[in-house]
């Protein structure tokens, strides 16, 4: 191998690790909430962030209970992902942290939504949402039950890299409420959802008409998206989650780890994040919630 060839693939080599190099995640997790394997919000911020640490030049930083005290946090972010419950109680809703997320977003930071953090309030963060990850739960409009979703099929992008098709039972929030036109936004899991999401009656999250008629029109819904924003900037929406248990799904979490790469502006492997998640590893961080 000539002396030229070996400089070309040197500096091939740096490029690459430059590429992926200083790119540091923020975690934001929820306070516990819900039963136990429920919303485990910092067990499951705390177990992907194992999965990223192995990925070279990457490195990331789990803030517990809601929103960092550490008025440093987010120096240096390439991405901020945030896995806590939503409405009223959403993290991002209080006193002024829309703005300083907003400064974020003008920096082009990535930001990814996890579950219940998909959800801000009509009068409070859905303008913000919608412009950050391009979609939002929306009550009286968006649904929240129990089922089994089947991805038979999924759409070619960086972040579905390496995930093959999967059904899990989960909460898998649909019928939400996204940009107009859909522009700049890729649904990434999308599914027709099951009659029996629609049985239950008219509530903020339960049901209304809207959402009857078009399961029953057979309308794919949209559990997980992706987003871009004016400016370079990226989102991603994930409405599952709500089990812990759900992240030792291979494909599940490797679709989430992905996703994390993506709006860091980090290319994802060919093949997608390489991960394992074993049962023990499932059971670490759980929050008390009346455990013995």
């Amino acid at each position: 191998m000539s002396k030229a060839t070996l400089i070309l693939l040197a500096t091939l080599a740096a490029a690459l690790t430059v590429s992926a190099a200083d790119k540091k995640i923020v975690f934001l997790a929820g306070p516990p909430s819900h039963g136990p394997g429920e919303h485990e919000h910092r067990a499951g911020c705390l177990l992907l962030k194992s999965c990223l640490d192995k990925v070279p030049g990457i490195t990331s930083v789990v803030y517990s209970n809601g929103w960092p005290q550490d008025p440093r946090a987010f120096e240096d972010a390439a991405a901020v992902v945030i896995y806590s419950d939503g409405g009223g109680g959403h993290p991002l809703l209080q006193g002024d942290r829309l703005k300083t997320i907003g400064a974020l977003m003008d920096q082009g930071v990535g930001l990814a939504c996890l579950h219940y953090a998909v959800e801000p309030t009509i009068e409070k963060g859905q303008r913000e949402f919608l412009d950050w990850i391009g979609g939002a739960f929306e009550i009286n409009w968006s649904v929240n039950p129990h089922w089994f979703a089947k991805f038979t099929s999924l759409p070619q992008h960086p972040i579905t890299r390496g995930v093959n098709p999967f059904g899990i039972e989960d909460e898998w929030y649909f019928h939400m409420r996204f940009r107009d036109g859909m522009a700049g936004v890729t649904p990434i899991l999308s599914a027709v959802p099951l009659a029996s999401t629609t049985n239950r009656s008219d509530g903020p999250h339960e049901g209304n008409p809207a959402v009857r008629a078009a399961v029953a029109r057979g309308e794919p819904q949209h559990m997980a998206w992706a987003s871009e924003r004016t400016g370079g900037g990226r989102g991603f929406g994930f409405t599952g989650g709500h089990f812990h248990k759900s992240w030792g799904n291979d494909d599940l979490r490797k679709l989430v780890l992905n996703a994390i790469l993506w709006i860091a502006k980090v290319e994802v492997p060919a093949e997608g994040v390489p991960s394992k998640v074993s049962a023990e590893d499932l059971l670490k961080n759980l929050d008390p919630k009346g455990r013995n």
